[in-house]
């Protein structure tokens, strides 16, 4: 064998071999149940008449752990590097923490606004 079809064989086999990631049906279905119990647990909240911080409680945590399975399965972020993990979830993470940041800023603000410039009227 020559050295030009030895390297052309070598060039070739990893473009064989990897033909894309196939995953089992099942692991779609499962998520798919999945959403829908979770769906179904967040229209309960609204049948039961659940109020005050524990129904948006519940609804918050049903939609971020509905946005996370269809993230991680649907869009295959399970099975990314961890770099390109980071990229896309990262961004969306640190805006929620600011987000928190400006809730817990606005209270000081508007208590200090009140203090100084009275009640009003």
């Amino acid at each position: 064998m020559s050295e030009t079809t030895a390297h052309a064989q070598s060039q070739t086999a990893p473009a064989q071999t990897h033909s894309g990631q196939q995953h089992p049906i099942r692991l779609y279905l499962l998520v798919w149940g999945l959403l829908f119990v979770l769906s179904a647990g967040s229209y309960m909240v609204d049948y039961l008449g659940i109020q005050g911080y524990l129904r948006w409680t519940l609804i918050l945590v049903f939609m971020m752990l509905k946005a996370g399975l269809i993230v991680a399965v649907f869009m295959h972020m399970a099975w990314e590097r961890l770099a390109l993990v980071y990229a896309i979830l990262l961004p969306p993470l640190l805006v929620l923490v600011f987000v928190a940041l400006m809730v817990s800023e606005a209270d000081y603000t508007i208590l200090t606004r009140l203090a100084f410039f009275g009640a009003g009227p």
